[in-house]
């Protein structure tokens, strides 16, 4: 039984699934958009707006927070730009729009992006 399991699995194991999602959350903080499978878009939307939320209140317990999850120059990214773009907004910082079927394997694409 899955009992209050939340999350998606993808198939992977528990280390491996973690550092995919810490890379693409960071890639997501850097470039602003990925284009990455549905799964995995929807996976990693919960993990970017807590990112986001942390970096809105700027202590040194949250800044711990994020460095223990992404890597330096990401967390001084969320800190220093991205957070105060949405000093006024309660939540909701990213959007995913599909965008069609990958050509090799059928696997439903989508692009998550930051909400400007």
């Amino acid at each position: 039984m899955r009992h209050q399991n939340k999350g998606k699995i993808l198939d992977r194991k528990k280390a491996a699934r973690n550092s995919l999602f810490r890379n693409l959350v960071a890639s997501l903080i850097t470039h602003k958009k990925i284009k990455t499978t549905l799964a995995k878009a929807k996976a990693i939307r919960t993990l970017a707006e807590k990112s986001i939320t942390l970096g809105k209140k700027n202590t040194l317990s949250n800044r711990r927070r994020l460095l223990a999850y992404l890597p330096e120059k990401v967390v001084i990214k969320i800190i220093s730009e991205i957070s105060p773009s949405y000093k006024d907004r309660k939540g909701g910082y990213t959007r995913i729009v599909k965008i069609g079927a990958r050509l090799g394997d059928r696997a439903e694409m989508a692009q998550i992006e930051l909400i400007s």
